[in-house]
C-alpha cells in the first residue's frame, strides 16, 4: 500500500490551476476492497488538516486526501471523490446546516463528519441527516479514520444500491399493475363455446408485449376473435398492440361492418405508430357456432389451425399484406367450414413458430406446429392445457426459451374437453 498523500489548497487558486486540479480527479471510480479511496477533507483549519494526513500516512491508508477550505471550494470536487469529510465549522456553513448543504450535491459520495464538536446529540442529528458517520478530533487514530472511511464508503454504495433496487422494484410493480390492467377479459357468454387464452411476452419479466388477442360475442352464437402482433418486442409496441385491440373492440361493439373493421384498424396503426417501419399482423376471424362456419381474414398473419378429430390442419386462407406497409390494400375474407360439433379453432401469433424445429436446425413453421398437433388427444387431457404444452414443446425442439412474444386463442365447440 502507497502513503495517504495530501493536497492543501486555498481560495486564492487560479482558474488554470482548478481545471488542472479538477483533470487530476478525473478517474474511474473505485470498485474493490483494495483500491485506494479518493478522500475530500472540507477543513478551513491548515493545522487541522495537516493532522489528518498525518494520521492517515502514519497508518499507511491506501487513500489519496485532496483538501478544500470551504464547501464552496468542496462542491465541484465533489463529484471525483469516494468519501468527504467534513468540518462543521466552517466560513461558508456551519453545523447541520453545512452538513445539509454539502449532502445535496454529494451524489454518490460517502460524507462523514469530523469535528471538535462533541455532542452525542449532534451526532445522531448528522448521522439521521445522511451522514455515514460522526468522527471527533482528537478521538480517533490513523487505523480509526482509515477503517471509518472504508466503512463509510461501503454503506453509501450499499444504501446506493438498496435505493436503486428498490426504484427498480417499485417501478416493475407499477408497470406490471399497469400491463395487467391491459389484458382483455373476453366477452363471451362460456355456454357458447369453449375459449382458452394464453399470452406471454418475449420482454423478460414483462407481462405485456407487442402482441395482442381479443374476443367478443356480438350476439349470441357469433364471435368476433382477433389475435395480432406489432413488430418489435419493446414498451413502444405493447403500448400500440394495447391501442389497436382496444380499437379493434370498439369498432365491433359499433357494428361496424366485418369488411371495414379492418382497414380502420390499420388507419389508427398509422396515425398512432411513432415511426413508418412500425406494422401489425392481424387475424380476424368471425365465428357462427350454431351455423358451424368461421370467415377468416388475414393480414400478413399465420393461418389459424383447425383441430378435429384427433387432427390439425391449417385453415387454406390467403394471408394478405401486413397493416401498415401498404395503407389502403383489402384483406381478403375466407369461409371456412367447422365440422359439426367435433372441432377446435386455434389462433396465434408468429412467436409460436419461428422457433428452430428440431435437429434440421428449420424454423418449425406451420407444418411444424401441425405436426406438434397430430394426435392432440392423446397429448393433452383438455383444450385447457393445449397452449401452455405447446411452447413447451415449441421451446423443447427450439433448445432454448421462445425469444418472441407469444399469443393465442383456442376457440373450442366441445367446452372444457374434447
Amino acid at each position: 500500500m502507497g502513503p495517504a498523500r495530501v493536497t492543501i489548497r486555498d481560495t486564492t487558486t487560479s482558474p488554470r490551476d482548478e481545471l488542472s486540479h479538477l483533470d487530476r480527479l478525473r478517474r474511474p471510480s473505485r470498485t474493490g476492497p483494495t483500491d485506494r479511496l479518493r478522500v475530500l477533507l472540507v477543513e478551513d483549519d491548515p493545522g487541522d488538516a495537516f493532522l489528518v494526513q498525518e494520521l492517515l500516512v502514519e497508518a499507511g491508508a491506501p487513500v489519496d486526501l485532496e483538501v478544500a477550505t470551504s464547501v464552496a471550494r468542496a462542491r465541484p470536487l465533489l463529484r471525483y471523490v469516494d468519501c468527504v469529510l467534513l468540518d462543521l465549522g466552517l466560513p461558508d456553513a456551519s453545523g447541520l446546516d453545512g452538513l445539509r448543504d454539502l449532502l445535496e450535491d454529494a451524489g454518490s459520495a460517502a460524507v462523514c463528519v469530523l469535528t471538535g464538536l462533541e455532542d452525542e446529540h449532534l451526532g445522531v442529528a448528522a448521522v439521521g441527516e445522511g451522514a455515514q458517520d460522526y468522527l471527533i478530533k482528537g478521538r480517533v487514530d490513523g487505523v480509526l479514520l482509515s477503517r471509518a472511511l472504508r466503512y463509510a464508503v461501503e454503506r453509501k454504495r450499499a444504501d446506493e444500491n438498496a435505493r436503486r433496487l428498490r426504484e427498480a422494484e417499485l417501478r416493475q410493480a407499477e408497470s406490471a399493475r399497469l400491463e395487467r390492467g391491459l389484458l382483455p377479459q373476453p366477452l363471451i357468454d362460456p355456454t357458447t363455446a369453449g375459449l382458452v387464452s394464453f399470452y406471454r411476452p418475449g420482454r423478460h419479466r414483462a407481462l405485456l408485449g407487442g402482441d395482442f388477442y381479443d374476443v367478443v360475442e356480438v350476439s349470441p352464437g357469433r364471435l368476433q376473435l382477433l389475435v395480432g402482433d406489432v413488430c418489435g418486442h419493446g414498451v413502444d409496441e405493447a403500448a400500440l398492440g394495447v391501442t389497436l385491440r382496444v380499437a379493434w373492440r370498439a369498432l365491433v361493439l359499433a357494428s361496424v361492418p366485418d369488411d371495414a373493421v379492418l382497414p380502420a384498424l390499420e388507419q389508427v396503426l398509422v396515425s398512432e405508430r411513432r415511426s413508418d417501419e412500425l406494422f401489425a399482423t392481424v387475424a380476424m376471424v368471425t365465428v357462427d357456432v350454431p351455423a358451424a362456419r368461421a370467415t377468416v381474414r388475414l393480414a400478413g398473419h399465420p393461418p389459424p389451425v383447425l383441430l378435429t378429430g384427433g387432427r390439425a390442419l391449417p385453415c387454406e386462407v390467403d394471408p394478405g399484406l401486413v397493416l401498415g406497409v401498404l395503407p389502403g390494400t383489402p384483406c381478403p375474407a375466407v369461409d371456412v367450414d367447422l365440422p359439426g360439433s367435433d372441432w377446435g379453432l386455434l389462433t396465434y401469433t408468429d412467436g409460436l413458430i419461428e422457433g428452430l424445429g428440431g435437429s434440421d436446425r428449420d424454423r418449425l413453421g406451420i407444418d411444424g406446429l401441425c405436426a406438434l398437433l397430430k394426435d392432440y388427444r392423446e397429448s393433452v387431457a383438455g383444450p385447457y392445457e393445449l397452449p401452455r404444452w405447446l411452447v413447451g414443446q415449441a421451446e423443447l425442439r427450439n433448445g432454448e426459451p421462445l425469444a418472441d412474444d407469444v399469443a393465442m386463442l383456442l376457440l373450442n365447440a366441445a367446452g372444457e374437453k374434447w
